[in-house]
């Protein structure tokens, strides 16, 4: 809960009664310069005051306007707690010459100090310091150096162990070369010995072949004189037969041109 201070000038009548404390600390922290907005606060007369009320939000954002301008920006160490060094006089006397009374503008001031310390020590709470930092970067050199430390013995027993593997693989991959050259050897002693197994059969298989071969080829060559003969004789007697058959169409044909003639003379004769 903000905290409640009666911020009216004597003979002014404002809507709100009260001002939170909550909107000096929004005003202050954020810097909000509305003066040229609000224009010039200050009370010339009773009234003047009653004819043209101003609102408390603005009067205080302005007031807090003010105190940015007058406060120090110098943090000093007292007793082991921070202090936020601000000219109060000055800022009460400003206050005042914008027409708040005297009480009003200390409460006023000592209520805005008051939130700046409040801030500062929120602010001291949750950064860290120069020795912690320093603090915290030694303890993070020495775990990193720790951390490289480890870093270079984990790989220097790995690199050892990776070298004793290598050469363990090394070994197994001789000893598998060995025996697989032996066994090349082997194998190819026994494919020379079916090649030539299977050669001296083949040798065997291609004469008998060859024997059956020729014996068939004269057989065929025999076969084949003689259908070349019964050929022959075959186209001999079918020319023979061609010539008789030629002979004979020739001999019909005749005939039957003479007889068609006689019967043409025949007709002619009985027509004429």
């Amino acid at each position: 809960m903000f905290q409640q201070c009666d911020l009216r000038p004597k003979g002014v009548s404002f809507p709100c009664d009260i001002i939170p404390r909550g909107v000096a600390i929004y005003c202050l922290v954020n810097y909000i310069n509305i003066a040229p907005f609000v224009g010039n606060l200050s009370c010339k007369s009773k009234n003047d005051a009653h004819e043209k009320p101003r609102s408390s939000v603005l009067t205080l954002s302005f007031c807090a306007a003010r105190l940015a301008k007058h406060l120090s920006q110098d943090v000093v160490s007292s007793n082991g707690k921070r202090a936020f060094l601000v000219d109060t006089l000055q800022l009460v006397r400003g206050l005042e010459a914008q027409g708040l009374p005297s009480n009003q503008a200390e409460a006023i001031t000592s209520a805005i100090t008051q939130v700046l310390h409040d801030s500062l020590e929120n602010v001291s709470h949750s950064l860290v310091s120069r020795s912690e930092l320093k603090m915290s970067e030694m303890l993070i050199k020495s775990d990193l150096s720790k951390f490289k430390s480890e870093v270079q013995s984990s790989q220097e027993h790995h690199f050892s162990l990776l070298q004793l593997e290598t050469e363990k693989i090394r070994n197994d991959v001789e000893k598998m070369r060995s025996e697989l050259r032996n066994d090349i050897e082997k194998m190819r002693s026994e494919l020379r010995y079916e090649i030539d197994k299977v050669t001296a059969g083949q040798r065997l298989d291609l004469n008998l072949e060859r024997g059956r071969t020729r014996d068939e080829l004269a057989n065929q060559s025999a076969e084949t004189t003689a259908l070349s003969n019964k050929v022959d004789r075959e186209v001999h007697a079918l020319k023979a037969q061609l010539e008789a058959a030629k002979y004979d169409v020739v001999k019909y044909c005749i005939g039957t041109l003479v007889s068609i003639s006689a019967v043409g003379l025949a007709v002619i004769r009985i027509l004429l």
